[in-house]
């Protein structure tokens, strides 16, 4: 017995019935530092650690005589001053006629089991921080039976699963993937020991699909075989990339049909001025009145068709006014056109939600108009068996961007929303449903085939954002964000009579590199009682103001070849300093009007000329001080 005790590698001691230390065996001695000597004939608690000794105490107080003291652990006092972690066994001697004559204890000496532990929950600890914090989705699951044991915050923000609903099922059995896609991974899995980069379809709760790269690695955890997946969701990057490659392809379109409204412009201002003048000059009852009315309205319509490609080139908001979308909304239900529309579509309905409180927005309500016509018949002609077109307006404020067709940044906003009941749009139309003259209607049936670029290109000159909801043969619903503003909107303001801008022998000077355009301006000038001298450049427009004076310059903003409206403004200046000027343009206002109005000019109006517009811009800035 003695030489078991003396021989074996653990701390063995005896106490009598008062607790005072009867025996230590050298193993104690060892891992306390303490020779036996030192503790023989003391109470035991003295070679506990201070804060071990009443926890102790009441272990020995609560058990029975004869009963042996559960394992615990505890630390002993170590003779550098420190302290030796042990697990203790304590059991009763009893004497031949079974009376307890004291007690024997077993201590192991814990101290590199702790460290391993320690080490262990730090390792863990780690891991746990890894895998909870992640930015990409990690599962671990079992690799014999393939049941997910655990799931980090990142792939339940993924999936919109909570742990309690996917832990311990497989990820078929979630629904994540197909059952040939599970294998497929697995396969490559045993074939190479990792995945790096395989591509997969993934499901989550909705039934919505993520692209996702998968990253797979068998591990050992626990004389336990596990596989940690990493997911990288590649759908929301797959969909930025799709957003930057529609702005670039609309942004190229948009140069293109820039330069060609630029000169379409300056042709149809013959056929839009011209007819004004000429009505001017004829009789109620000649016979040539209709048909110069017929030219004038063909010339009109050529005119919005131009407006239309100038949206479409973000150059197309000319006026920004506070205005809001219910009149607007409201005046198209009442118009011609809405009627003509349910003329050709006599089994659709037009109901309308108005939100009462809707704020207003910033911009222009020509364009917006324009807006409202093209979705409600988009809406229409997608129900050739009838249906409803719905339209609401509501106040919106986004505190975290939504994802959608485009990202809708956080803000207050007026959101305008048109849906329809018909056919819908497949997911690889919905991608192209912006661009110009991409339509599945036959050409020429349904307008110009710039009814949703216009709609598009009018949204971002608003600094708004779209989303777009369909499902094939359940419909469509176009959702339009607009910035909102609290100011509030001006008085309506009526046409105003001829004799309000006519003029009183003024000497205007008309730069303009067309000759079209310098003929149509001095006689709508000249008839409103004005003096008109015309050149064809910014130069020749210097050269003038050398030798003479103008109370008035009007100055194309784009003269090509020669300098530009900014420039020879910048030269008059020079000669005349108080010069007075206003801006004409196809083009809506650029940041060189902005920079040539901030020089001291003054309006901008927008080609084709009318006589009102030209004559109410000049009278003002005449009248300006």
């Amino acid at each position: 017995y003695r030489m078991l005790v003396e021989t074996i590698r653990d701390g063995v001691f005896t106490l009598d019935t008062h607790g005072r230390v009867t025996f230590l065996n050298p193993e104690f001695e060892r891992f306390t530092g303490f020779p036996a000597e030192d503790f023989v004939g003391r109470v035991f608690t003295e070679i506990l650690a201070p804060e071990d000794v009443q926890p102790t105490l009441d272990k020995f107080r609560r058990g029975l005589d004869g009963e042996t003291i559960p394992v615990y652990e505890v630390a002993l006092r170590h003779k550098d001053g420190g302290s030796v972690p042990v697990e203790v066994n304590v059991t009763s001697l009893r004497d031949g006629y079974g009376r307890t004559v004291g007690r024997i204890g077993v201590a192991r000496d814990i101290a590199q089991r702790k460290k391993i532990e320690e080490t262990l929950r730090e390792s863990e600890e780690r891991f746990r921080s890894v895998f909870d914090l992640s930015p990409q989705a990690i599962v671990l699951s079992d690799a014999e039976t393939g049941r997910l044991l655990g799931v980090n915050r990142m792939l339940c923000q993924l999936t919109r699963y909570s742990p309690e609903e996917i832990i311990g099922k497989t990820s078929t059995e979630v629904g994540f993937f197909t059952e040939e896609d599970r294998r497929r991974y697995i396969r490559v899995l045993q074939k190479t020991g990792e995945v790096h980069g395989l591509q997969m379809d993934f499901r989550i709760k909705d039934g919505d699909v993520r692209n996702t790269l998968m990253f797979g690695k068998v591990i050992q955890v626990a004389q336990k075989e596990m596989i940690i997946t990493i997911f990288v969701d590649r759908t929301d990057q797959q969909r930025l990339e799709a957003q930057l490659v529609r702005a670039q392809k609309m942004e190229a379109l948009g140069t293109l049909a820039g330069g060609v409204a630029h000169d379409l412009n300056n042709i149809l201002s013959g056929i839009v001025s011209y007819p004004e003048l000429i009505l001017m000059d004829l009789s109620e009852d000649s016979p040539l009145r209709k048909r110069i009315l017929t030219i004038k309205k063909s010339g009109e319509r050529a005119a919005a068709i131009v407006q239309d490609l100038l949206t479409l080139a973000r150059r197309g908001v000319a006026v920004t006014e506070v205005t809001n979308l219910n009149p607007l909304i409201t005046g198209y239900l009442l118009s011609p056109e809405c009627d003509k529309l349910r003329e050709f579509h006599p089994h659709v309905s037009i109901e309308a939600d108005l939100a009462e409180d809707l704020l207003n927005i910033m911009g222009s309500s020509v364009h917006l108009s324009k807006v409202i016509m093209n979705l409600v018949s988009n809406a229409a002609e997608a129900m050739d068996n009838g249906g409803t077109v719905r339209i609401s307006t509501r106040n919106a404020y986004i505190d975290k961007p939504l994802k959608g067709y485009e990202d809708v940044s956080e803000g207050e906003y007026v959101v305008l929303q048109v849906s329809d009941s018909g056919i819908g749009i497949s997911s690889e139309d919905i991608r192209r449903v912006f661009e110009p003259f991409y339509t599945k209607k036959a050409m020429g049936r349904s307008g110009t085939g710039l009814g949703m670029a216009v709609v598009w290109g009018t949204l971002k000159d608003h600094g708004g954002f779209i989303d777009v909801h369909s499902v094939e043969g359940q419909g469509t619903t176009f959702t339009l964000y607009f910035p909102l503003t609290r100011n509030q909107m001006k008085a309506e303001q009526t046409a105003l009579p001829i004799g309000a801008y006519r003029g009183n022998g003024e000497k205007i000077l008309l730069v303009d590199d067309v000759a079209e355009q310098r003929e149509i301006g001095s006689e709508m000038l000249e008839k409103l009682g004005y003096s008109v001298t015309a050149v064809k450049s910014g130069e020749a427009a210097v050269d003038y103001l050398k030798g003479h004076s103008a109370d008035l310059v009007i100055l194309d903003m784009i003269m090509d070849p020669g300098i530009d409206g900014l420039e020879t403004y910048r030269r008059i200046l020079g000669l005349h300093p108080d010069q007075k000027a206003i801006i004409a343009s196809g083009f809506s206002e650029t940041a060189r009007v902005r920079e040539a109005q901030a020089l001291g000019a003054g309006s901008y109006i927008k080609k084709p000329y009318t006589l009102e517009k030209i004559g109410t811009a000049v009278k003002q800035e005449l009248a300006r001080n």
